[in-house]
């Protein structure tokens, strides 16, 4: 048995030094994530280096508990703590038994490919993905595209809070050299766009600046890097393509450029996000309506996967219906949304975060920006008469606001939404309106009887919740809605500041 961590260490002691401290609220839905602080912050640190190690010794534990065989893929992105924090994980991890095959520095989808690669089930990738410099957290499966869910983050919790780590022989150190360079390979392995193409590539000087730019020139566009410096600092901005920041700066330089579409990526890799030829920045949710819509013509009664976030029209679409297609409103949560496309056999899943997860034979099932990207890519090849701007403009229209984030502690986050969705589901008008649909799935999605909703559920992996309004009538409806929401809010003092509002 391992040593019970302490959530109540103080860094510049010696039981800082000497003690495993983790936060218990680190154990998320689907991975993990804590505030680990860099030189200079003031806030103090959620997990030090041997509670690194702990967790590794309790996700080896929990690989020979589910009887997977004891091999894993690790991987970091690029943060001045990262590999610091991979190497704590690895002596934790082989404390327990575990073959560890270190790729390096890494994507996430670069270490799912990995295990595909290297044709081993389990994967460990330290990354905080877009979080601000100062988060860390791990991404973790044990089996091939697919990641944790909340049963195995449950055990895994269990485990190392109840220091039932256990030590066993057999652990090893593998350094794997090739993978990054038979990834980049495999992204554009039988591609090439055959049109003239100009794309703007945003990295946020995140990990995503040393594979997607060589990626995306493989396939046979001209590329105009942006912020693809490795910088962990982030000068700019964090690398997040949900960041309307981030968007307005790619948009500047599209419009520069005279480029005909402008891809950002996040800090680690497996989301995208785009702007048109015109500087519009379209959500990921009406870029998947897109590839559906494409995709549909092509693959017989396809079936999509969205997210509760992403918008109704996958529901009202004329060319869907036309082609066949069927979508289902599923959880929040890459874990949740590749899980369920598995199961449920649909062609492709769509977050509106910018997840998308492309099954066989578009994909390998798990999340990765850059094959996102192709798939635009490869739709605009398909339509050359067309823009990026002219395949928004034949979307029907609707008014949808950017994911928006106010404050609320990670402790009673989960229960104010309970509060929130109970206080929607009582009410039968909205803005004079009545309500069709009540889903509570993931947190609450009203829509109303015109097709406007919104939609608030807790943050997965920060202390937040999570705020998405649309409406088909206009955009001060959608505004309407979204006061509302935020009377709803004013209810409860637990919820604080927005990160953003429209």
């Amino acid at each position: 048995m391992s040593q019970k961590p302490r959530a109540d260490l103080l860094p510049n002691t010696w039981d800082y030094e000497t003690s495993a401290l983790i936060k218990p609220t680190g154990f998320r839905e689907y991975d993990a994530r804590w505030w680990f602080g860099h030189p200079g912050s003031d806030k103090a640190p959620e997990i030090n280096l041997y509670g690194i190690q702990a967790l590794g010794l309790g996700l080896g534990t929990l690989i020979h508990e589910l009887g997977v065989e004891p091999k894993i893929v690790t991987g970091h992105d690029f943060r001045g703590y990262s590999l610091g924090v991979k190497q704590a994980l690895t002596v934790g991890l082989m404390s327990a038994g575990i073959e560890v095959h270190d790729i390096g520095l890494a994507l996430s989808p670069t270490a799912y490919f990995a295990q595909f690669d290297l044709d081993i089930d389990c994967v460990a990738m330290v990354t905080a993905s877009h979080n601000s410099n100062g988060w860390t957290g791990v991404k973790m499966g044990v089996e091939k595209a697919l990641t944790f869910g909340p049963d195995e983050m449950a055990r895994l919790k269990a485990i190392v809070l109840n220091g039932e780590g256990k030590l066993r022989e057999g652990g090893g150190y593998i350094r794997e050299t090739s993978v990054a360079e038979s990834y980049l390979a495999d992204l554009s392995d039988g591609v090439s766009i055959r049109r003239k193409l100009k794309v703007v590539a945003a990295c946020g000087n995140g990990t995503a600046g040393a594979f997607a730019p060589k990626a995306l020139q493989a396939m046979g566009v001209e590329v105009i890097p942006m912020d693809c410096e490795l910088d962990h600092t982030f000068p700019r901005y964090n690398p997040n393509p949900e960041d309307m920041k981030m968007l307005h700066a790619l948009r500047d330089a599209v419009l520069e450029h005279k480029a005909d579409i402008g891809l950002a990526f996040d800090g680690d890799g497996d989301r995208c996000g785009v702007v048109d030829n015109e500087g519009e920045e379209i959500f990921a949710d009406k870029v998947g309506l897109m590839l559906a819509r494409d995709l549909s013509g092509r693959f017989e009664k396809a079936k999509f996967v969205v997210d509760v976030k992403s918008t109704g029209l996958f529901l009202t679409d004329p060319v869907l219906a036309e082609n066949g297609a069927t979508t289902e409103y599923w959880k929040t949560g890459h874990s949740y949304i590749k899980r369920y496309s598995k199961k449920t056999g649909a062609l492709v899943g769509f977050e509106k975060s910018g997840h998308f997860f492309f099954q066989p034979p578009l994909g390998r099932g798990f999340d990765d920006g850059i094959v996102a990207a192709r798939a635009v890519l490869d739709m605009l090849d398909r339509n050359p008469d067309k823009s990026m701007a002219d395949l928004r403009r034949d979307l029907p229209v609707s008014y949808s606001s950017p994911t928006m984030s106010p404050a609320c502690a990670d402790e009673i986050k989960y229960e104010v939404v309970d509060r929130i969705a109970a206080a929607y589901s009582a009410r039968s008008e909205i803005l004079g309106r009545k309500v069709r649909d009540v889903l509570t799935v993931n947190g609450v999605r009203f829509t109303l009887e015109d097709g406007a909703w919104g939609l608030v559920r807790a943050s997965s992996n920060t202390p937040n919740l999570v705020i998405v309004v649309e409406s088909p009538n206009s955009a001060d409806d959608m505004k309407a809605i979204f006061k509302d929401i935020q009377a709803e809010l004013a209810k409860h003092p637990e919820v604080g500041a927005f990160d953003q509002e429209i």
